[in-house]
């Protein structure tokens, strides 16, 4: 383990140059006294590290020192070829260059991890894209993808709820959601907004740099817009009774959805009569679209609205299949 530590450190110092003892702690996922007790064990065993003091200080390598340790283990070799996922890498343009740096990868290998590193494309598949769905149109998205890179303005058409709009953005990063592609961009120093590439109509890309904000985390980012949008999506809840078969199949129209199921009964122990449970839902109108999926599984008990509107469009089903019945005699 400690081992493993003091080669983290090393790798560390080499990609990223000048580091604080509280940044490789944090990476590292150590106390800063650890930090400092392996660095010292690094300058014995003959590393050149230096260390800054100060308040600006940090450790960093002697200028112009490479270590030559490149060595990948078994696992860490695996998880390089599971990573890569075909699918993605073509639509951000990076196709050939991952086969490329596979077949680098593999080459470099000890023999007998060739064949491990092998197994692992022919025994584990990644998809993305979720049932029923083909991939979202992503036209757009390599010259989206430089321009995140460059850190360069885009100029789009994008198409809104609200109609079509003209936007200059600064993309910040790429996120891939179940294979829609999103990218994450602010405007005129705004803060931060999510757009989905499959919506922009035109895109013109610009020579205009931008300072990318030096605090922003993509992955945080995401996580946090995600939960806003979820917590501003759902703005009422619904009573039903549903049987078992219902209740399972209520899982199926999203996470929040089957988070409250679950805690009305266990997947495993749904009653036999089924039970009532209270869901969240966006509104009537797409609450009722999605109940009457449902069939005859599922009972709206509250609120009165939404118990009115799938008797409307149960009544007006009804009506329909009854004239074309009359029609056919």
């Amino acid at each position: 383990m400690r081992a493993s530590r003091l080669l983290s450190i090393l790798m560390l110092l080499q990609s990223r140059g000048r580091l604080s003892a509280q940044a490789l702690a944090q990476a590292l996922e150590v106390s800063v006294r650890t930090v400092y007790r392996d660095v010292d064990e690094l300058s014995a065993s003959g590393v050149p590290v230096w260390a800054d003091r100060g308040r600006h200080g940090g450790f960093q390598l002697q200028p112009g020192w490479r270590t030559r340790v490149d060595g990948l283990t078994v696992p860490e070799a695996q998880a390089m070829f599971l990573a890569g996922l075909p699918g993605p890498a073509a639509q951000l343009g990076l196709g050939e260059a991952m086969a490329s740096a596979q077949l680098k990868l593999m080459a470099a290998l000890p023999d007998g991890w060739r064949d491990d590193a092998r197994r692992v494309s022919s025994r584990f598949h990644l998809d993305p894209i979720d049932w029923y769905r083909g991939p979202a149109a992503a036209d757009h998205l390599p010259a989206i993808a430089r321009a995140v890179w460059e850190e360069r303005r885009i100029g789009v058409r994008y198409e809104s709820w609200k109609g079509v709009v003209q936007r200059v953005l600064e993309p910040l990063g790429l996120v891939l959601k179940a294979g829609v592609w999103y990218v994450a961009a602010t405007t005129s120093g705004k803060a931060p907004r999510t757009y989905r590439l499959s919506s922009i109509l035109e895109l013109v890309p610009t020579d205009e740099h931008f300072e990318r904000p030096a605090n922003f985390d993509l992955g945080a980012y995401w996580r946090a817009s995600t939960k806003r949008f979820e917590s501003e999506l759902y703005r009422d809840r619904a009573v039903l009774r549903a049987s078992p078969r219902g209740l399972r199949r209520l899982r199926g129209l999203s996470a929040a959805v089957a988070d409250a199921v679950d805690a009305c009964a266990p997947a495993t122990e749904a009653p036999a009569d089924g039970c009532e449970v209270t869901i969240p839902i966006e509104s009537i109108g797409h609450a009722a679209e999605q109940l009457l999926r449902l069939g005859a599984e599922v009972e709206v008990l509250a609120p009165a609205a939404l118990r009115d509107a799938v008797r409307r469009t149960i009544a007006a089903m009804a009506a329909l299949y009854d004239g074309a019945a009359r029609l056919k005699a």
